[in-house]
């Protein structure tokens, strides 16, 4: 007979998503439990993903500010750096982190269980710890963020030593030589920048025509001619015929275009990419298994995804599923906003409108970022929209720290007066696009941008050259007499 205790709340993953569901409840007035597989709370997030990625990319912004101040220092990185070198502090962060989340459970009275969960009915879960001791809690209300973990085709030999996936890639023991990445996603995008910037021979390769298809298509351009200059290189319209490690310093990627297929033929349009290592950055696969979600009245859909409604709740109406669980966009913050929104619709409480105005930030060098409607989106609505751009060498402020590789594009609507959406490439956008989105969701006009002062010099003076950009369009569309001559 297994012990059995109730929770008003269960929430399984202590992940972003997880984390925040839990304290959601927790500061709710309810009884809440959190089961982690984990020695450490956190998930992915911390201890492979966004912790650890954003410390090497640290090591890269050095590396340019050294390249920039070559005036006044003559350094470059040495040979067979390793890898451990540049990611000194990344032990002390994850721990940090870590921490601090266990912290924050334990102060709002948040009840943490170590081991591996398992649905025996719809409000029964069992825990299995590493030692084999099972116990079982239920709950009124079940949140599943069990997070994902990168996704191998069975035609990649992911060895983890020469091919390596985004878990494995920080592993290395020496910065390689070369590097080619599979795939054109956020992953793929902000690793292959990161290594190129540390003066690796990068190449990114995909079927994609470009990487980043879902972010404003003169950003990625930007972002392509950036990793261009550090030497990488970005080959798309390619599908990957075959992978094999030469069984001495190389591995041979063999590509046909995107409409050939992989299969056997003549070998007309194949070309081979040979690099020291391989990171594989083919999207994510959530975490299902030992889940046994039919004993919920679960399926995980054909994608291997859970289905969720708009407020992220499945079709057992007291289990919701936040985080990489139901895919795409699959970013830490959009899974805390899931996690805290999905809890507040299960006790029903006020949720906001925070997804109105999300925003996107991509840790790749240049940073992009981007909240609203793209240009694309905007004329799906039926309308040309104004489109006031500024470049960061046009402020005082880029030109100072050598932040001059970036644009600021505002999209107002056909009248060129309502904020619409703003995209932004270059070092500080993932800061920036705070303005913007807090401009959308108060329903700024363009012109909000003009008559406010900013401090000088700053790079969010971008946000009045842009305006500018847009009003003095709107003049000449209003009167186009005035372009005669």
């Amino acid at each position: 007979m297994h012990l059995l205790t109730h929770y008003d709340v269960l929430v399984i993953g202590s992940g972003p998503a997880g984390q925040k569901a839990a304290v959601q409840a927790a500061k709710a007035g309810r009884s809440v439990a959190v089961i982690e597989r984990e020695q450490a709370v956190g998930g992915a997030c911390v201890s492979r993903g966004t912790i650890p990625s954003k410390s090497l990319r640290e090591s890269a912004l050095r590396a340019i500010q050294v390249r920039n101040s070559g005036e006044l220092f003559d350094g470059q990185l040495r040979s067979e750096i390793e890898l451990g070198s540049l990611m000194s502090r990344v032990d002390s962060v994850i721990t940090a982190h870590a921490s601090y989340m266990a912290r924050q459970l334990e102060r709002n009275r948040v009840t943490l269980l170590h081991g591996r969960a398992r649905f025996v009915t719809p409000h029964e879960v069992e825990v299995r710890s590493v030692s084999g001791f099972v116990q079982r809690v239920s709950a009124d209300i079940i949140a599943i963020a069990t997070g994902s973990r990168p996704r191998t085709p069975p035609e990649v030999p992911v060895d983890h030593e020469n091919i390596l996936d985004s878990d494995s890639i920080l592993s290395m023991v020496y910065l390689p030589a070369s590097l080619c990445v599979l795939g054109s996603g956020v992953i793929a995008s902000e690793y292959a920048s990161i290594f190129a910037n540390l003066g690796v021979r990068v190449t990114l390769v995909d079927k994609a025509d470009r990487p980043l298809r879902f972010m404003d298509e003169e950003l990625v351009k930007q972002f392509v001619t950036s990793l261009e200059r550090t030497g990488g290189v970005y080959l798309g319209g390619r599908t990957l015929s075959s992978i094999a490690w030469d069984g001495v310093s190389q591995v041979a990627c063999t590509f046909g275009s995107a409409g050939s297929g992989s299969g056997s033929g003549s070998g007309s349009g194949r070309e081979t990419v040979r690099a020291e290592k391989v990171l594989v950055a083919l999207g994510r696969s959530a975490n299902l298994e030992g889940l046994e979600l039919a004993n919920a009245g679960l399926a995980a859909t054909t994608r291997g995804l859970i289905e969720v409604d708009a407020n992220c709740r499945t079709l057992v109406p007291h289990i919701y599923a936040v985080g990489d669980v139901i895919g795409p966009p699959a970013l830490a913050a959009t899974s805390m906003e899931q996690g805290r929104r999905a809890i507040c619709h299960a006790l029903g409480l006020p949720q906001g409108n925070s997804f109105a105005t999300t925003p996107i930030g991509i840790y790749t060098v240049p940073e992009m970022a981007s909240v609203g409607l793209s240009v694309e989106e905007a004329r799906k609505s039926g309308f040309e929209p104004v489109i006031g751009r500024a470049r960061f060498d046009e402020v005082a402020r880029g030109q100072i720290s050598w932040v001059q590789d970036g644009l600021l594009k505002l999209v107002a609507d056909a009248d060129g007066k309502k904020l619409l959406g703003v995209h932004i490439v270059g070092e500080g956008a993932c800061e920036l696009i705070h303005l913007g989105q807090i401009a959308i969701a108060a329903g700024w006009e363009v012109d909000g941008f003009v008559e406010h002062i900013f401090n000088f010099p700053t790079l969010a003076e971008a946000y009045r050259v842009a305006a500018l950009d847009v009003v003095g369009k709107r003049s000449r569309l209003a009167a186009p007499h005035a372009l005669v001559g």
